[in-house]
């Protein structure tokens, strides 16, 4: 365990987050990259000071390791072809970057704890070692064959066809994203790092982490495609995963569709929409902006350009031209799974040769098959089926001297192989049925751009010009930024042939074309780029992390942190009854549904309690109650008809009433409400055209409900109502505002912040002083209204309200200061303050409001 000496000279982290780390922190701080004392030898004597670091978390480190078969130890190396490690080149210089994920080797358990210090140390990796039995059940059984087949669109119908939902397959995967929570947590500084988690095997990851670091800085970036809500929906985890990426600050996306269809499961399942603000697109989610970020990945170009210049590349071109000597060698990557098409572009060779004889002898299609990352049946089935079309072909079209039309390369091959094969490849077939990105085109792209090296092992002249043909599907990441591919659909196999045929007959000039415009996107779009980009787009995410409180709510999968202004407090009755008590000149605004009836009850009407309860808060001569609803005044006037001496203002405060007695008057001069013959056909309209709308007509206004309709068609709908109700409108003296799931047209100058200020303007005319005492409380945006108007009295007056009080209902962004958890609690407030009503002297003289028509008059009364 860590001594405690040790903690009192770290500052670092909370204490509570050293029970997080346990026993590891010993190793973890010893070398801890970001970390260093004030004296700069590295020695006792200084403070700690730290240097934000970042943390990049994928499922496998960037490491190669075998074990030494004399010495029987283990040995580490960098993989260079790792996105993981190459991204750090996009970050500020001097930037420590810390790496958590798997080692793709079985270590013994008696042998981590050597590894792990010495990977810190060497390599600053931290490992997650999972026992087999965990890793079989996270990666193979949850992560292959059960989540990458749903996010590539392939539905498990039956056991034959993919794996079905397994519930210990999921515990699994929670169980490792909480162990890498865990690794995390040993080198993480919560109030200083940017941790950015990388791929579909740690969806859930950010949960962990936001619930033990409420301001921890984390991004999120997707490599796979995100599918369309009717595939995603299939998921019974489905919420537990959105939320996970929810808890992120900033989550990217390859493209705008995997990005649109994540956009549309928020919305579709938990009722979330997204903004778009100067180029950034966000989604409120309690309080915090969720950052939505659109690039794709690029390459490493100093990789490529480094292995184009050497010598062996060279030897390799040379023989590889010799090999396809005078052939047209169209050239294929792929790994060893379902979704890469090989099949359908081995037809569309076969097809190519049966329509063009002149071509048999004369094209050759390489491919390269990179190992399978999972072991299964359809990887079986893949193998077996890829096999059987390319010997078909084969044997019907291959000829004299060995021509074989279509010759596969096993791999796995080495990156210098591959741009051998790229140089010498007039054209590169990309026929994926669905992937998420795809970088060949890219690396094929770079590499024909050529060096003098390869210029000379190919022959080329000064005067030959640079040229490419990428045929891209339509259904990978890479194909919106490649604009001159020929973009085909795989499952088209005419199309595909038409494009094979099309890149070997195209002319050099038109070649020429398309690989500069690809040349000068890609080499200026890599991977340094991106991870820049991301990072300047995450810190930007993060700035306000310290000027918010943030609450933790919910619990396991499905916690999520509140983000609230500092100010932002309950309001409790230690507080506000001893101010109450000194006041002798309240007002009272209470909301009605939301605020003192249940959002979620049927039958609206009050019950007797709470008329009961009111009647008690007007019967105390010092307060004036107003319920401030957007209900009409007919239902309003019924419920509350046994309320002598309550206030009511109804349709949003378009019709006021001072008490039971007095007439209703409207906020504003009467007006020709013939404006609702124009508007009432057009929401007819709409109404027909979208299943599930409804048309609410009041005195005042009329409003265009679209909660029960489908969610994105009901909010296109209401776009195209508002801009049509606006544009026949536009000279009627209405306003036409679009709410929550409602489209409202209302008289201008109409809102519940205008009633607050009727109201205290009534107060101050009458006696000379404005109240002393403000409670306004309520649940839903036209309540802000309310809360703004006081806000202004507030910033405005040179006498401000000795006690204010503007409460919403429910822990939520808002203009109020105070909250309260839910309607029981308002009634149970409102309990304690009729309370003290009851509990005033008899015989004591007090000033009573009331009114009549508008008009404030004073009363002595004796109690």
């Amino acid at each position: 365990m860590l001594p405690e000496s040790w903690k009192d000279q770290l500052s670092l982290v909370s204490a509570d987050d050293y029970q997080i780390m346990g026993n590891r922190i010993p190793n973890a701080v010893t070398k801890l990259p970001g970390l260093e004392t004030g004296d700069g030898d590295g020695g006792n004597g200084g403070a700690w000071v730290t240097k934000p670091k970042r943390i990049v978390v994928s499922n496998q480190l960037p490491l190669r390791a075998h074990r030494d078969i004399s010495s029987n130890k283990w040995c580490f190396e960098f993989d260079n072809d790792s996105l993981y490690l190459q991204l750090k080149d996009g970050f500020p210089p001097e930037t420590e970057v810390v790496y958590v994920g798997s080692l793709n080797a079985d270590v013994l358990p008696s042998e981590q704890e050597d590894v792990s210090q010495y990977l810190l140390e060497k390599f600053q990796c931290v490992p997650t070692f999972l026992p087999s039995d965990l890793l079989n059940k996270y990666y193979h059984g949850f992560c292959k064959h059960y989540l990458w087949p749903i996010f590539h669109y392939l539905l498990p119908m039956t056991q034959a066809q993919g794996s079905l939902f397994d519930r210990s397959n999921w515990k699994a995967y929670t169980k490792v994203n909480k162990i890498f929570a865990d690794k995390i947590s040993e080198v993480l500084n919560p109030d200083e790092d940017y941790v950015w988690i990388h791929d579909y095997h740690l969806m859930i990851l950010p949960t962990f982490l936001r619930k033990r670091f409420h301001r921890i800085k984390l991004g999120f970036f997707l490599h796979s495609p995100f599918p369309s809500s009717e595939i995603y929906r299939t998921l019974p985890v489905r919420d537990e995963i959105l939320k996970g990426f929810l808890n992120c600050d900033l989550i990217g996306f390859h493209t705008f569709d995997y990005a649109r269809h994540f956009l549309s499961c928020c919305s579709r399942m938990l009722g979330l929409d997204y903004e778009s603000k100067r180029g950034y697109i966000g989604l409120e989610y309690f309080g915090r902006t969720v950052s939505i970020k659109i690039l794709p990945v690029g390459i490493h170009m100093g990789q490529i350009e480094s292995i184009k210049v050497a010598e062996e590349t060279a030897e390799k071109v040379k023989g590889l031209r010799e090999r396809f000597k005078e052939k047209i060698v169209m050239l294929g990557v792929d790994d060893l799974d379902m979704f890469k098409g090989i099949s359908l572009k081995f037809w569309a060779m076969g097809q190519l040769l049966e329509q063009n004889k002149e071509l048999r002898g004369e094209v050759v299609l390489v491919q390269i098959t990179n190992p399978a990352r999972s072991s299964g049946k359809d990887v079986q089935d893949v193998e077996t089926q890829i096999h059987l079309i390319a010997d078909e072909v084969n044997n019907k079209f291959g000829g004299p001297g060995g021509y074989k039309p279509i010759v596969f390369v096993n791999g796995p091959v080495s990156t210098l192989d591959k741009v051998a094969y790229y140089a010498i490849s007039e054209c590169v077939v990309v026929n994926a049925v669905r992937d998420g990105m795809n970088l060949v085109p890219y690396k094929y792209t770079v590499t024909r751009q050529g060096s003098p090296v390869l210029d000379e092992a190919l022959g080329f002249g000064p005067d030959d010009v640079r040229k490419s043909v990428i045929i891209v599907s339509e259904f990978i990441g890479c194909s919106p930024s490649l604009s001159g591919a020929i973009r085909v659909n795989p499952w088209n196999i005419d199309a595909v042939t038409d494009a094979m045929s099309s890149a070997i007959t195209m002319s050099d000039r038109e070649k020429n074309l398309r690989h500069q415009k690809h040349h000068k996107y890609i080499s200026s779009h890599d991977v340094a780029y991106w991870s820049r980009s991301y990072d300047q787009d995450l810190q930007r995410a993060c700035k306000d992390h310290y000027n918010k409180r943030f609450w933790g709510v919910g619990l396991g999968l499905g916690f999520r942190v509140v983000a609230l202004d500092p100010n932002f407090r309950k309001l409790g009755v230690e507080t506000i009854l001893p101010a109450y008590k000194r006041t002798s000149s309240r007002l009272i605004l209470l909301d009605y549904d939301g605020t003192m009836m249940d959002q979620d009850t049927l039958d609206k009407k009050p019950s007797d309690d709470l008329i009961s309860l009111l009647n008690r808060l007007c019967d105390d001569p010092n307060n004036l109650v107003f319920i401030v609803s957007g209900r009409g005044k007919d239902p309003l006037s019924k419920w509350f008809g046994s309320s002598a001496n309550l206030g009511i203002s109804a349709e949003h405060g378009y019709f006021t009433r001072w008490n039971c007695d007095s007439p209703w008057e409207t906020s504003v001069l009467p007006t020709d409400l013939g404006w609702k013959k124009i508007a009432e056909p057009v929401m007819n309209h709409y109404t027909e055209a979208t299943d599930g709308s409804f048309i609410e007509e009041k005195e005042s206004a009329m409003v265009w409900h679209h909660q029960e309709a489908d969610p994105s068609f009901g909010s296109w709908q209401a776009k195209e109502l508002l801009d049509h109700l606006e544009s026949v409108l536009t000279n009627e003296p209405v306003v036409v505002k679009r709410g929550q799931h409602i489209v409202e047209v209302k008289p201008q100058g109409v809102s519940k912040g205008k009633v607050v200020e009727h109201l205290i303007a009534t107060m101050r005319n009458s006696k000379g002083k404005r109240p002393d005492f403000l409670l306004c409380i309520g649940d839903d945006r036209s309540d802000e209204d309310m809360f703004d108007s006081i806000v202004k009295h507030q910033d405005v007056s040179p006498i401000a309200f000795a006690e204010v009080f503007a409460c919403t209902v429910g822990q939520k962004p808002s203009k109020a200061k105070y909250y309260l958890d839910d309607t029981p609690m308002v009634i149970n407030m409102l309990e304690w303050l009729a309370s003290a009503s009851d509990k005033s002297k008899d015989g004591e003289q007090q000033t009573k409001f009331s009114f009549q028509q508008g008009h404030c008059r004073d009363e002595i009364i004796d109690l």
